[in-house]
């Protein structure tokens, strides 16, 4: 169900999208208490809900290829946040785990998004913010990261 409407093709949604995205993680990376990034604090909500997944399963979950998550976890690992082994079945696939340290700075970044997510929703119902969300999320769909893929698949 496609919006047709003369009035949806003037709020410069790829222009708000774009501007709203970059200020916030600029916002998000002048905060003083941040002792992580928010591509890390990412890494580390992904390993909170399932510790020693793979990367791969990381990558996805976090929308990065090969390239990029082997780069977020070489910095987290760098960093002491989380851990690389070698799969227990698979010598040749790697898992990620979170370190003490990483466990500890998750709780942070919990208590830190849930501050930024009222903030972010101050304002509106919660019907509003529900549209909302399902548009973010729609647009991974319109989008996929994959460009090869139909959306229609």
């Amino acid at each position: 169900m496609r919006n047709k409407e003369p009035a949806a093709k003037h709020h410069r949604l790829i222009y708000l999208l774009n501007v709203a995205q970059r200020r916030l993680q600029r916002w998000m990376a002048a905060q003083p208490s941040r002792e992580v990034t928010p591509a890390q604090a990412g890494l580390l909500f992904i390993l909170g809900k399932q510790d020693g997944a793979l990367m791969s399963e990381a990558g996805a979950a976090l929308d990065l290829g090969p390239a990029g998550i082997s780069g977020l976890v070489d910095r987290s690992a760098a960093a002491r946040l989380v851990e690389r082994r070698a799969d227990r079945e698979d010598g040749r696939a790697l898992r990620v785990w979170l370190t003490p340290k990483g466990r500890t700075v998750l709780a942070q970044a919990k208590t830190d998004a849930a501050a930024v997510n009222a903030a972010l929703t101050e304002g509106f119902s919660a019907a509003e913010i529900d549209v909302v969300a399902r548009w973010l999320t729609s647009i991974q769909d319109k989008f996929p990261r994959d460009l090869t893929k139909d959306p229609e698949d």
